[in-house]
């Protein structure tokens, strides 16, 4: 299964999400490559990448058209892959913008090395550009992080309206896998608020885990660990166990 993280905005766990559900799945004993498709390479930081060691990168491949094979590489996480982002995506819409099957670049590099992965996980960068438009043809489905405040739920709406009006122009197939609540605080009472109205309109296409508040989600990155490395235990850690779950049964009832 290959699954798009994606968000129009920052400041929805959008990576830690990609890392977490990364690694929930390789401590499940499934084969994981992550993917780091954006330019700031906060998934590749995170996992204890030095900006300096990027290269080779992400890039070489939708901008030269480098095979993947070559430029995989293992994380102190076992079972886990990893495939650098770099700063050569900040202007990727320039680049390819020349190159024809432009949107479908990483895609045909992803054939070839599809089946040595059970998941394939991509971290979008906080936009629908072409590096975002890339992974949903290239995706079987996307997961959509948003935590429950106002303005992301009005993002929420416009993204996921954004993505259907980019699948009807470019006849991509991938599902909408989930809506997952992240950076939720039940201790606000707006929280419980939102996240009625999410799970009312949205139905069974919200995640029933909920990605928790939780400092040490923010602190394992400067560890250049996932969170289960870092503590696992934490309610966060918890969480994502639960949405890996989550996952690997809705995969199978799609299998």
């Amino acid at each position: 299964m290959i699954l798009a993280i994606i968000g129009n905005k920052g400041g929805t766990a959008k990576t830690a999400t990609a890392i977490s559900l990364a690694a929930g799945l390789a401590l499940k004993g499934r084969r994981t490559l992550l993917i780091d498709l954006d330019s700031q390479g906060s998934a590749s930081l995170s996992l204890g990448v030095r900006r300096a060691a990027f290269d080779p990168s992400i890039a070489d491949v939708i901008l030269a058209g480098r095979g993947l094979s070559g430029i995989i590489r293992k994380t102190s996480a076992e079972g886990l892959d990893l495939v650098t982002g770099s700063a050569a995506l900040a202007d990727a819409d320039v680049q390819l913008a020349r190159i024809p099957g432009r949107e479908s670049r990483l895609k045909a590099a992803l054939a070839p090395i599809r089946a040595d992965y059970d998941f394939v996980i991509l971290d979008c960068p906080p936009s629908l550009s072409l590096l975002a438009i890339n992974a949903l043809v290239a995706a079987d489905a996307y997961l959509v992080p948003t935590p429950p405040e106002y303005l992301a739920l009005e993002g929420l709406v416009g993204i996921t309206d954004a993505v259907q009006r980019i699948q009807a122009g470019i006849g991509t197939a991938c599902q909408l896998a989930g809506i997952l609540l992240t950076r939720v605080d039940h201790r606000r009472k707006v929280t419980d608020e939102i996240v009625q109205v999410i799970r009312r309109h949205y139905k069974d296409q919200v995640f029933r885990a909920e990605i928790p508040v939780d400092v040490r989600l923010v602190e394992a990155p400067s560890f250049g660990q996932t969170i289960f490395q870092y503590d696992r235990g934490s309610a966060a850690a918890e969480a994502y166990r639960q949405l890996t779950d989550e996952i690997i049964r809705r995969k199978g009832r799609t299998s």
